[in-house]
C-alpha cells in the first residue's frame, strides 16, 4: 500500500470523491454539500492523502483543513477531517486507521491543537473508527450542525502541558514526485 500526499483536485481525488458522494446519497439521500476547495488542503494549512493499492488503484482518501473560531462552531486551532473514505473492496485492511494517524501527525506538526470531524448516524463504521481512536463527542459544528443525525467528534492533539504525541506514521510519498515526505 502506498499512501501519497496529493491535491484535493487531483483526478484520483475527484474519482474517490465521486464514489463517496454516491455512498452519502445511498445513506442520507444526498451528497455532502459542505463547501470545499482544493486550496483548503494545501500544506501547511491542510493535507490530502490517497492510498493506492499495489496495482496503482486509488482505494482510500482523507484530508484535514485548518479551521478557526467561527459562527459555525469551530475553535481556534482546529484541524477538520474531511473525505475519509475507503472503497468497499478495500475495507477491513486498516487503511482508514493508517490515513487517520497520518492526518493527526500532520496537523500536530502544523501546530493544530484539536482534530475535529463531523459524521452521521448512518455511518456507524466511521463512528466506531473515531471513538476507538480516542475521539469524543463535542458540540456540533459545521454545515450540518443543525441536522438531527449529525454527530461531531474531537481529539486533542496535545496534552494538558502542550506536549505533542506523534503516532509514528511513516511511508508517505509525494503524489507528484513519489519522493518520501514527512506527515
Amino acid at each position: 500500500m502506498d499512501v501519497r500526499v496529493t491535491r484535493y483536485d487531483h483526478p484520483d481525488a475527484r474519482k474517490l470523491d465521486a464514489e463517496v458522494q454516491v455512498e452519502y446519497a445511498e445513506r442520507y439521500g444526498d451528497g455532502d454539500l459542505t463547501h470545499m476547495d482544493a486550496a483548503h488542503f494545501d500544506p501547511p494549512h491542510g493535507l490530502y492523502l490517497i492510498a493506492y493499492d499495489t496495482d496503482g488503484t486509488p482505494v482510500a482518501s482523507g484530508g484535514w483543513r485548518s479551521q478557526e473560531r467561527s459562527e459555525e462552531g469551530y475553535e481556534d486551532g482546529d484541524a477538520e477531517i474531511k473525505r475519509m473514505f475507503v472503497v468497499r473492496a478495500a475495507r477491513g485492511r486498516g487503511l482508514a486507521r493508517r490515513i487517520l494517524a497520518a492526518l493527526e501527525d500532520s496537523a500536530r506538526e502544523a501546530g493544530r491543537v484539536r482534530m475535529v470531524l463531523e459524521t452521521g448516524l448512518e455511518q456507524p463504521e466511521a463512528i466506531a473508527l473515531y471513538t476507538s481512536s480516542g475521539y469524543t463527542p463535542v458540540t456540533k459544528f459545521g454545515y450540518y450542525r443543525f441536522e438531527e443525525t449529525s454527530r461531531c467528534y474531537a481529539k486533542l492533539l496535545t496534552d494538558a502541558t502542550g506536549t505533542t504525541h506523534a503516532t509514528g506514521t511513516t511511508g508517505l510519498t509525494d503524489g507528484l514526485t513519489g519522493a518520501p515526505v514527512s506527515p
